[in-house]
């Protein structure tokens, strides 16, 4: 119990007797009742039963005294939840309720077990509720102890809590005489205490706190048309009202963290009191709070701030007009990764698209904000003396200062002395600007799986001159024609005329429509040829094209029709492999020793949302039962459907686009690929033996298609390398001829054997030693890691980590 009980105020001895008098004979006459209606299905309401009938009948002090009964057994009880109807139905009325009746009963909930079903809290805040406030008078410091305590809880459910705090929360304003009721913006979160301190005049005005009641009413994301009637009378009768929930919301888009769940859906109504307000200043609210809503910690990327304020607002702000609403689902539709949030956010943007005469793909490239940049990814802005310069550099936004042109190493210290508003909005701009870059690095990879073509002027305008697009777009390759059937691939170059598409030989290539390589629908010679040529020229592309790994159906995949097992039956790191699915895009619930935990989908759109990827995997039960993480998964089938309106039609692999299928398959390669025990170089030293077999079969397994293309990324990359004599390829080893022995690096695995007896090597590389080397993409570790071994390797007898010389003297 928390101190609310030490606020408590004693029962004297007569008191008491007046409270108990004639329990033991309601307890037993309330009891033969239940008994009698207990034959009843257990999912009726036992005061739904006809015997229950007649207890409403009783005399006003009997049920009083059953309720009392009733209220002292739901606290011991092990199934309190089934006691709520009965407490509640027995003390509705007009009953004769004391003060030492509600002292009572708060006496027995502090010496319960206080279970999670919150029946211990019924009667006591009915009682609450119907008291006078001079009854009240001396137990307000221990009632309002009581509510932070159940407000900051996670064991009661829900509605159990929210009615008895609603109670509570009455009782106590009737007695304080508080104008803002108490629950609302109560100390369950930072955010309701933060209002309360900014705003307590604001949210005391006359009309505002029936105003707030009426939006946390709200039962559902869509609010029925008397509700919204309801609202309008609110906001037209209450004269502060519309600006009181701009300023709620202002503060918790500034708030930035998690709500209590009360808090949320308070702020799902004002959401639709915002709604109300037709202005672009309450358009671009409304956008923020969506965004803020939808936001999610690093950690726990699912869990959104606020899901039903979040899933309400994404609805409303597709009914408004203009540009911020595009923008911001569009962002949304590429960070989200709540299922229920991201659903919504899709079908926005299809609402929007069909509103406007746009495809869902082209919805998401119109919506990417600028930032106010210029096409170089410039903005200067003059801050005193300092010229303040947010640029995009590479993949990242930076701020940098210059004064009389010279450029400074820091912020200046006059600049956060005297200009610290400005100084913020900047660091702000530079993060939106970030966030805006990484999502979309993912929609432009995304269109890999897709059939676009743009006309050259799109073309040029979105993905050359765009700032944020621009940095992505100006270092793919792209394929233009004339006739959209034979089509000849290029890198763009700008000359005086605008932007063009030139071949490896810096010829230009003439055509009126536009769209993105894929290897998928090139020859051998020309892959190997672009290959070749992004390393010689030393383009370092955002993400693998040019050697992009090809996933083909094979007579395995036409066999079975419906389902992949190509990459089936692998041993994963869990954790691991559930942060790189979202991260890629993936939706997926959470693997766990619970009802329906132990087998999970993760699905993913394609195709621009036309067709749908799922990838199959199981929980792998943990040896030690007391241990309820689960530390690794199995992995299972890969599934295809179709759209077909709002449903999903299932398809064979053979009748999946090329495109589609070899993309969903690489992602869920690079799954395997990447968290694999078998990639854990530490693994062979646990002493574990469960996975043993599965271990030492894939370290030196045939590649796979992720690794063909590092292979043949190691052979152009090599020959570049200090260690290029002491190295070669096999066709699934790097060798590399060390001082002391030979070692062989498998290319899929990057597990280290030993020559000539096979022993193994652990090596855990700590960072990356491949020193000023180019590397044409950055998302394969891989490739990385086995370079760092290697050269590392090739100069073994300059190695002073002992744990690796212990090895190597075996």
């Amino acid at each position: 119990m928390g101190d609310w009980t030490e606020l408590l105020p004693g029962l004297t001895d007569a008191d008491r007797r007046d409270v108990e008098t004639g329990l033991t004979e309601a307890d037993a006459r309330i009891r033969a009742v239940l008994h009698i209606a207990s034959r009843y299905h257990w999912r009726f309401s036992v005061t739904n039963v006809p015997e229950w009938t007649a207890v409403g009948s009783w005399p006003a002090e009997e049920r009083r005294s059953a309720a009392l009964a009733m209220h002292r057994e739901s606290v011991a009880s092990s199934n309190p939840g089934g006691l709520n109807d009965v407490v509640r139905s027995l003390a509705d009325g007009d009953l004769p309720w004391t003060r030492a009746d509600l002292v009572w009963c708060l006496e027995v909930v502090a010496r319960g077990d206080f279970y999670d079903l919150g029946a211990h809290l019924e009667l006591p805040a009915v009682i609450a509720a119907r008291l006078a406030p001079t009854e009240l008078a001396g137990l307000v410091p221990a009632l309002d102890a009581l509510l932070s305590e159940l407000t900051s809880g996670y064991f009661i459910a829900a509605e159990p809590r929210r009615h008895a705090v609603a109670l509570l929360g009455a009782a106590l304003d009737h007695a304080t005489g508080r104008r803002l009721p108490s629950w609302l913006f109560h100390r369950g979160d930072g955010f309701g205490p933060l209002v309360r301190a900014e705003m307590s005049g604001v949210l005391a005005a006359p009309g505002v706190p029936e105003l707030l009641a009426h939006c946390v009413s709200l039962a559902k994301p869509a609010a029925p048309v008397k509700w919204q009637r309801r609202l309008d009378e609110f906001l037209a009768t209450t004269p502060g009202g519309a600006e009181a929930v701009r300023s709620v919301l202002e503060t918790f888009v500034a708030y930035g963290r998690r709500l209590h769940d009360d808090s949320d859906r308070l702020l799902r109504g004002l959401v639709w009191a915002l709604s109300r307000q037709p202005d672009e200043s309450a358009t671009d609210l409304l956008a923020r709070v969506t965004a803020a809503a939808a936001a999610a910690p690093r950690q726990a990327s699912g869990f959104p701030h606020a899901q039903r304020t979040a899933v309400a607002a994404v609805q409303l702000l597709a009914g408004r007009s203009g540009e911020v609403p595009v923008r911001t689902l569009a962002r949304l539709a590429v960070t989200v990764k709540n299922k229920a949030v991201q659903s919504r956010v899709q079908t926005a943007l299809a609402r929007i698209g069909a509103l406007r005469g746009w495809s869902l793909s082209e919805v998401m490239e119109l919506a990417i904000d600028d930032h106010g940049l210029s096409p170089e990814g410039r903005l200067h802005t003059q801050v005193g003396p300092y010229e303040a310069t947010v640029q995009v550099v590479g993949e990242k936004a930076r701020l940098t200062f210059t004064r009389d042109t010279a450029p400074l190493r820091s912020v200046p210290a006059q600049v956060k002395q005297a200009y610290g508003d400005e100084l913020k909005q900047l660091r702000d701009l530079v993060k939106r600007v970030g966030a805006t870059m990484t999502a979309e690095r993912q929609r432009v990879e995304g269109l890999l799986s897709e059939e676009r073509t743009w006309s050259y002027a799109d073309w040029s305008s979105r993905y050359l001159e765009h700032p944020i697009t621009g940095t992505y777009g100006r270092r793919l390759l792209w394929e233009t024609s004339t006739d959209s059937h034979l089509w000849s691939a290029g890198l763009p170059r700008q000359d005086n005329d605008g932007w063009t598409i030139v071949d490896r030989d810096g010829r230009v290539i003439a055509g009126d429509r536009v769209r993105l390589w894929h290897p998928a629908r090139a020859t051998t010679h020309e892959v190997l040829a672009w290959r070749e040529h992004v390393l010689a020229t030393a383009l370092t592309q955002p993400f693998k094209q040019a050697f992009r790994e090809v996933y083909l159906v094979t007579p395995a995949e036409e066999r079975t029709q419906l389902y992949s097992n190509r990459f089936a039956a692998h041993i994963l790191r869990y954790r691991q492999a559930n942060v790189l699915m979202r991260t890629r895009g993936w939706q997926t619930g959470y693997l766990g020793t619970w009802d329906g935990g132990y087998d999970s989908e993760a699905t993913k759109l394609l195709g621009g949302g036309a067709w749908r990827a799922s990838f199959h995997h199981q929980l792998v039960d943990n040896p030690d039962p007391s241990t309820y993480d689960v530390e690794y998964c199995s992995t299972d089938q890969v599934r295809f459907a179709r759209r077909d309106g709002a449903d999903w039609q299932p398809a064979a692999a053979v009748d999946v686009p090329p495109l589609v299928f070899s993309e969903a398959m690489r992602d869920v390669d690079l799954f395997v690929g990447v968290t694999s025990i078998a990639t854990d170089p530490q693994w062979a030293d646990r002493g574990e033996d469960r996975f043993q077999a599965y271990w030492h079969s894939t370290v030196s397994a045939a590649l796979t298609p992720s690794a063909e293309v590092r292979r043949d990324a190691l052979a152009r990359l090599l020959p570049r390398t200090k260690i290029a004599e002491r190295v070669d390829l096999s066709d699934r080893y790097l060798h590399v001829h060390g001082n002391i022995r030979t070692y062989r690096i498998h290319l899929g695995s990057g597990n280290i054997m030993m020559e000539p007896n096979d022993a193994y090597l652990c090596i855990v590389t700590a960072h990356d030693r491949t020193g000023r080397l180019h590397l044409p993409f950055d998302d394969d570790p891989m490739l990385s890691t086995i370079l760092s071994k290697a050269i590392m390797l090739a100069a073994d007898d300059t190695i002073t980590d002992t744990t690796v010389l212990r090895q190597l003297a075996r």
